[in-house]
């Protein structure tokens, strides 16, 4: 299959502000989707280009990965791509394309080609849920906003609905915008974002700073998770935006048993303030990589 540009797709062209992006993808996702198509397998497959050139360029991080690698960093099977080799990417998905499932009506069961549920996109992009799907009846909505760590972990909350205090809980692995149904009302969920941990589907991505000397040496770093910390060791020679993956280390699927993994992009510090002992060191080790190269 020949590889499409993202934002041809989408009508675009390169360096699009987000605001033209989400205008451009609602405007393509009302015209193709399934409910509005029912067997028009072209507009299925318009849907499925839109969807995922949408999750890529939407986000900051996807999309300065596609302007730098292209799509190839997003398909199965990109060993030897920009993420193959370190941290176990070979073979694997690139470290932020997901799947969904849907419980919803009207287009169950469709293929959506390894991106994420269009309902989901619906429900957080447009503010309510599929107007083209039977989940469109009207209902109350009630906003409740959680902390991150809750809408990681799960939490109880105590809520007024219609003048009564009643008991709300909050599964695990819920995410900004997902909707909860209470009897005959839909309680929409604010999250409030983490300074350290950046969510992306069911993966957490954080940053950890280490020294130059400890990336060219190797070392051992602890590191913090949703699920506890977790030492990882930083391999000799470790360069610049290294991603390490740990398994299992992200946030519980809401469907099924799973959970997500944990990305930890290496940051590799430079000091701003040497001595002169540390200065004559470093022309030392210059000088010596003159005579054999670094590698």
């Amino acid at each position: 299959m020949v590889s499409k540009d993202y934002y041809e797709i989408l009508g675009l062209k390169k360096g699009a502000s987000e605001a033209d992006i989400k205008k451009a993808y609602r405007k393509l996702a009302l015209q193709y989707h399934p409910d509005r198509n029912k067997g028009d397998k072209v507009a299925e497959g318009k849907f499925k280009e839109v969807t995922k050139a949408y999750e890529v360029l939407s986000d900051p991080q996807k999309k300065q990965t596609y302007d730098q690698f292209g799509e190839a960093a997003f398909e199965q099977g990109a060993a030897g791509g920009p993420f193959g080799g370190f941290g176990g990417f070979g073979g694997q998905q690139g470290p932020f394309t997901y799947t969904y499932s849907t419980s919803g009506d009207g287009a169950q069961g469709f293929d959506f080609g390894g991106f994420s549920d269009p309902f989901e996109i619906f429900e957080q992009f447009f503010g309510g849920a599929n107007p083209f799907s039977q989940r469109a009846q009207r209902r109350p909505t009630y906003s409740l906003s959680i902390s991150f760590m809750d809408a990681v972990k799960g939490v109880t909350k105590k809520v007024n609905l219609d003048g009564k205090v009643q008991t709300l809980k909050i599964p695990a692995g819920v995410n900004d915008g997902s909707r909860i149904r209470f009897g005959e009302t839909d309680v929409v969920l604010d999250v409030a974002p983490d300074k350290k941990f950046k969510r992306q589907g069911w993966d957490i991505v954080t940053e950890e700073e280490v020294s130059f000397p400890r990336a060219a040496l190797g070392d051992e770093l602890y590191v913090e998770t949703v699920q506890g910390p977790v030492k990882i060791k930083i391999p000799a020679g470790t360069q610049p935006e290294t991603l390490v993956r740990l398994r299992g280390k992200g946030v519980k699927m809401l469907r099924g048993s799973g959970f997500g993994d944990h990305y930890v992009k290496i940051k590799i510090t430079v000091p701003k303030n040497l001595t002169g002992k540390q200065k004559e060191l470093l022309k030392e080790f210059e000088g010596e990589h003159k005579k054999s190269g670094w590698f």
